[in-house]
């Protein structure tokens, strides 16, 4: 609680694009050089090509051998992206939004897989869902590391992780200054200022306050942003950013979707279900979350080959959320018919939640040759410790009419019980060395990364200790050529503690993933000036073990043994193009073949849920730089879903779904007026139906107009 108040008062087609830009580059040749000094300025960084979270170090993507995407601020405010979940539609291998316009947190699959988010480097603290929901204004860039990622960040899904990197401060005075309105009555004001403000210091205040309602009927959503930062160059070799942030939340009226499948995916005489349907209480429903961080980035140089890097935080996120929901309709007579299609049964349910985590992690970075070969070493040791407790409550509640709801039914609450109170501790120590076998850029780079973890969980409520550790590690070649390819091949593993034992007291094993990828980068860096380019194409083929399955011994009905086993393979294709400061282009198309091949359940042979086969995007963008409509800019963009499955068992088929995504701007000296639409043609799709009762439509056309100021 001390921290809390802390908090408030301190506050595609990758080839096909590489293969036509050679000759546009031999065109361009033979004409005057574009002069980029007297043209419109509106995304100088749209491409990144280096990224730190793939080796913990500034290598070039072309010498990580993992799949890795990275959303640069550039691309977030060009297409006017709002959210996480929006930020990774043009991206391959992950997909996102998959229970429609939910206002509290952001639902990815990366994979097959939820990945789970770092803030910085550092785990967010996760609780029950593998994200924290922070509000994407408050982060510079976007970084989505693709398989297994233990060797450098410990226990963690084999799909990858997502990792977000805050805003920090700049060594000159700019910021900019936003309004945002848009349909179902959304208004919202950003800020972000950054300077210096004393001697060999530097500080930045980013904010935001957003109010808005959804397209369910009742739903109103307000969140207040604050993430104060100060540089400080402490001696010539020594710089410490601290880093805080603090972000609230308000939901009110949302009943969470659960729809019935009669009238959403599954016929209804009396007809379809309203996207707009919310089951739950307008006056009563509320989800109520306070979060966040402090800590600090400390890097000292003690030589130009030799640097020590300390990240630190103090996380905190406590949500709160009470109101009924859906539990299908009303069938009296147990026949397995609704007895009149209309008459929805419902639930009260309460949940608390309350996350408090600290995190450290300390690592030398040195360089240095032996012989011929150049090394890259990294060796660290990072510490976690998590403190988590959950409270629930379950009751009954009125019923509620399907397709005519009447609100303002008594609702009864019980008391909460407190059903986890755990403290999870994880200390590693991790090594990883890139070795160059060339004294230039290019030729052979081998990467080699392992680490050892000991994760101890005790659970408060029983008094048992449970001690886990495991070693993970990665081996990857990468091949620097000429021109800026880059093929690479790799091999790694991951490993994630699972809670529970067996009916014979046996506690599980830590699930193990592990992954052989390759595939082929390219950076553009021989193109002409003004095209930046990063294009990537990779298969993989991943395989999870000691996933748990129903024990199939007869009477043990709530137990399971760790027997299970899933498979992923796939194809990821991707390209980030920025050409002139006129055409900006975002091309991705994605192949995810998902099976569970070891199973005593109904999902043995199946698909995994929300991961469909094909995924495919393009996002083309242009900025007029000539005549009475320079600084105009046009952009659009199409997302095909392939069919997938919103269960294990794959009883509901989710329909394929193409969707198109547009923006209009208009920069002018520092300003910017801009338009654009989410779901443009606002069509009405499946986002997900887990079981009979429980359906969730997508996302419906969002438009939003905003004004903005830079300086």
């Amino acid at each position: 609680m001390s921290l809390r108040l802390a908090f408030r008062a301190a506050l595609l087609s990758g080839a096909a694009l590489a293969a036509a830009l050679p000759a546009h580059a031999q065109s361009r040749a033979q004409d005057e050089p574009t002069r980029l000094d007297e043209i419109v300025v509106t995304a100088p960084n749209y491409v990144t090509t280096v990224g730190e979270s793939g080796t913990k170090t500034d290598a070039p993507l072309t010498e990580v051998p993992q799949s890795v995407s990275v959303i640069s601020r550039d691309q977030i405010d060009l297409l006017g992206w709002t959210s996480l979940m929006q930020a990774v539609r043009y991206t391959s291998g992950i997909t996102s939004e998959n229970y429609g316009p939910d206002e509290r947190y952001d639902w990815l699959t990366l994979r097959g897989f939820n990945p789970v988010q770092f803030i910085d480097g550092l785990q967010a603290p996760t609780g029950s869902v593998a994200n924290i929901g922070t509000d994407l204004w408050g982060f510079e860039a976007v970084e989505i590391l693709k398989g297994p990622s233990a060797a450098l960040y410990g226990q963690s899904p084999p799909g990858g992780i997502v990792n977000l990197t805050s805003r920090r401060p700049q060594d000159r005075f700019g910021g900019e200054l936003e309004v945002l309105g848009g349909n179902f009555r959304q208004f919202q004001l950003a800020g972000d200022v950054t300077g210096p403000i004393a001697a060999r210091a530097d500080g930045r205040l980013t904010a935001l306050w957003r109010q808005r309602d959804t397209q369910l009927t009742g739903v109103e959503s307000k969140r207040a942003y604050v993430a104060p930062a100060l540089s400080l160059d402490l001696a010539p070799r020594t710089d410490l950013t601290l880093l805080g942030y603090w972000q609230d939340d308000e939901v009110t009226g949302d009943g969470g979707g659960f729809l019935p499948a009669y009238g959403v995916i599954l016929p209804n005489p009396l007809g379809d279900v309203p996207t707009s349907t919310n089951l739950g209480e307008p006056d009563f429903n509320r989800f109520d979350r306070e979060q966040g961080a402090i800590g600090y980035d400390l890097r000292h140089a003690f030589s130009d080959t030799l640097t020590l890097t300390q990240n630190l935080k103090f996380f905190t996120n406590e949500a709160y959320q009470t109101g009924p929901y859906g539990t299908g309709l009303l069938d009296a007579d147990f026949d397995g018919v609704p007895d009149d299609y209309r008459t929805v049964t419902r639930s009260q349910f309460a949940f608390l939640e309350d996350v408090d985590s600290f995190a450290v992690d300390t690592r030398l970075n040195a360089k240095f040759a032996t012989g011929a070969l150049r090394h890259d070493l990294l060796v660290g040791l990072d510490s976690r410790s998590t403190d988590n407790r959950q409270a629930s409550y379950f009751g009954a509640a009125p019923s509620i009419d399907l397709f005519e709801p009447v609100y303002g039914a008594e609702i009864v609450e019980g008391p909460l019980f407190t059903f986890l109170d755990q403290t999870q501790q994880q200390v590693g120590l991790y090594a990883s060395n890139q070795i160059r076998f060339t004294p230039g850029d290019e030729g052979l780079v081998l990467s080699l990364s392992g680490r050892q973890d000991w994760v101890e969980t005790d659970n408060h409520l029983t008094d048992v200790t449970i001690d886990d550790e495991a070693f993970t590690g990665r081996i990857g070649l990468n091949y620097v050529m000429p021109g800026g390819w880059a093929p690479y091949a790799a091999y790694a593993t991951s490993f994630q503690p699972v809670a529970g034992a067996t009916f014979e007291g046996e506690l599980f094993q830590p699930s193990e993933g592990e992954q052989i990828e390759a595939g082929i980068k390219y950076d553009g860096r021989d193109l002409p000036a003004g095209i930046d380019l990063f294009a990537t194409a990779a298969v993989y083929a991943l395989t999870q073990t000691n996933v748990l399955t129903p024990d199939p011994v007869p009477g043990r009905p709530f137990f399971n043994v760790q027997t299970g086993e899933v498979e992923v393979k796939g194809l990821e294709i991707e390209a980030v193009a920025r050409i002139n400061e006129r055409i900006s282009l975002n091309a991705a198309y994605g192949y995810t073949d998902s099976e569970v091949t070891a199973s005593n359940g109904a999902d043995l042979g199946k698909q995994l849920p929300v991961t469909p086969r094909h995924k495919a995007s393009l996002f083309a963008d242009y900025t007029f730089q000539d005549g009475p409509l320079a600084g105009l800019g046009v952009g659009a963009g199409a997302r095909y879903m392939g069919t997938a499955f919103g269960d294990g068992a794959n009883a509901f088929e989710i329909p394929s779904v193409t969707l198109v995504d547009a923006t209009i701007r208009y920069d002018r000296d520092d300003w910017r007026l801009a338009f654009t639409a989410s779901n443009l043609f606002d069509k009405e799709y499946l986002s997900r139906c887990t079981a009979l009762t429980q359906c969730f439509y997508g996302t419906r056309g969002l438009y939003a107009v905003s004004l903005s100021r830079r300086f």
